[in-house]
This record gives structure tokens, sequence and C-alpha cells, in this order.
């Protein structure tokens, strides 16, 4: 990561409560081409959520605690902090001096920017500021939320009027919270009813809907450079998995979460 922080922009999406499960299903059967041909061998990587809901887990995640690997570890991680003792810090560890990520990457002369999903990043009370807090530059908009049904359009919109406004020659780390998967995401699949509520197959009809506009988010955050990717999963969520609903519990469907790493390669020729 020492090669690529300060060469590349970088951008982090969150795909809020998605299971790994389910992820994994959907990219085996097809049903997600855009995701899936950026997946290191069009799988998902198995991994375990540094929390089990979305404040915690974004606590960690931006303090450079990205979803850890599924099998015994220690594995070293692409971010930390400097403090003495880590295991988990290699030679090929991005280290910063700061508190988090966000503010690391900052001061490596980045521009770091939120667009918001779910409503701990709403900015509308102290709680739902702390996280976008953390930015130079923050985005949430009702339209942005767990209700919308074209959530994450206008997310991905909101991103491509940051990546346009921005100058050329900043260095650039994008973050998207997408709420698209949280609940309720019943209206995702065809024929649900408010009534039945969400299930895991809207749950999953939710993943496709994302699949079907994340190539826009994806040519965004290239069209400048060349851009190190990460897209995981904060926690799952149960759909009554022995009698667990929900999350914010020790559940395997909450712990167990989607996660790659990779590079797109945009049109760009800015150096």
């Amino acid at each position: 990561m020492n090669q690529v922080v300060g060469s590349h922009d970088l951008l982090l999406v969150t795909l809020d409560t998605l299971r790994h499960d389910v992820a994994a299903e959907l990219a085996a059967a097809g049903r997600l081409p855009n995701l899936a041909r950026h997946l290191p061998g069009g799988r998902w990587e198995e991994r375990h959520a540094p929390g089990s809901f979305t404040y915690a887990s974004h606590q960690a995640i931006f303090a450079g605690f990205l979803p850890t690997p599924a099998t015994p570890g220690p594995h070293p991680r692409l971010f930390a902090a400097r403090f003495a003792g880590s295991e988990t810090t290699a030679d090929g560890t991005y280290v910063y001096d700061t508190p988090d990520l966000v503010s690391g990457l900052a001061a490596a002369g980045y521009h770091t920017v939120c667009v918001g999903g779910v409503g701990f990043f709403n900015r509308q009370g102290p709680l739902g500021s702390v996280l976008p807090g953390l930015f130079q530059e923050a985005h949430w908009e009702p339209e942005f939320g767990v209700a919308s049904p074209t959530s994450f359009e206008a997310q991905v919109a909101c991103a491509e009027r940051v990546v346009c406004r921005l100058p050329a020659d900043r260095r650039l780390f994008l973050f998207v919270n997408v709420s698209a998967l949280h609940q309720p995401n019943w209206f995702h699949l065809p024929g649900a009813t408010r009534e039945a509520g969400d299930t895991r197959a809207s749950h999953a009809a939710a993943l496709e809907y994302v699949d079907r506009h994340i190539g826009r988010l994806f040519a965004a955050a290239s069209s400048r450079r060349r851009c190190f990717a990460v897209v995981c999963s904060d926690h799952g969520t149960a759909y009554g998995d022995d009698g667990y609903t929900g999350h914010r519990i020790g559940h395997p469907s909450v712990w167990t979460v989607p996660y790659a790493h990779f590079f797109l390669d945009g049109e760009a020729t800015t150096p």
C-alpha cells in the first residue's frame, strides 16, 4: 500500500448489512455481472466483520481494521495507525500518524469525501455526525437513505458530481456507504409487499439492484487516474436464521461478510 497511497485515487465501498452467503450465491450464479468482473477469480473473499452493526464496524474500519480473513492469522493489514506492539502491521502496510485512516490520508494530501447512506451518516444529530465528521467533505440526503428505492442511484450521482468538481491534480479518497441492502429492502423484489416485509430474497434483489448501477461508480472513481478499491460489507444480518432477526447479535449470518479489493483502470491519463 505504500506504493499505492499517494499515486492512486482510493475508493472504499461498504455494502451495509450484506451477508456473505447471499453475495457468494449471487456471484456464483452470474447474477452480479458488474461486481463479479472485478472480484479476484470472480468470487468474494469470506471475512469476519470487525463489528456487528454499522457504527461499531465503521469505527473499526476507519481505524484501519478492515474485515479479517476467515482463516487463522495473523493477517497483515493494508492500513494501520502507528502504535507499538501491532501484530498485523507489516512492511506493505500503509502506516499513518493520526487516529484514523481518513485523517491520515488527508495528511498525505488526499481530499476525503463521504457519501453517506444509513442513519449513522445522516448528520441529523450528534450521533449521526460522528462518522461523516471524519471527512473533509460529507454528503447525505433523504434520497440516499434506507427508505429510498433509488438510494444507490442517487448516491452514485452525488459521487459523480464530487469527482467532476475536484481538481485533476488532487488525490481523492472516496467513501460510499451503500444503504440499499439494509432493511427495508422488500421494494427491490418484484411482487413483494410492505406487509410481507423483508426476506433473504429481497436482500438478494437489493444486491442485484446495486450491481446494476455500480459500474457508474467504478467509472467515476477511476476517471482521473488508476484507483485502488475496497468493496466489502460492514456486517451481515439475520432473516430468521436459528430464530434470529436483524444484527447487533453474535450470529454467523452477522459476523461473516464478503470482501474484495482490486484496481480500477479507467481512461484517465493524469499521472
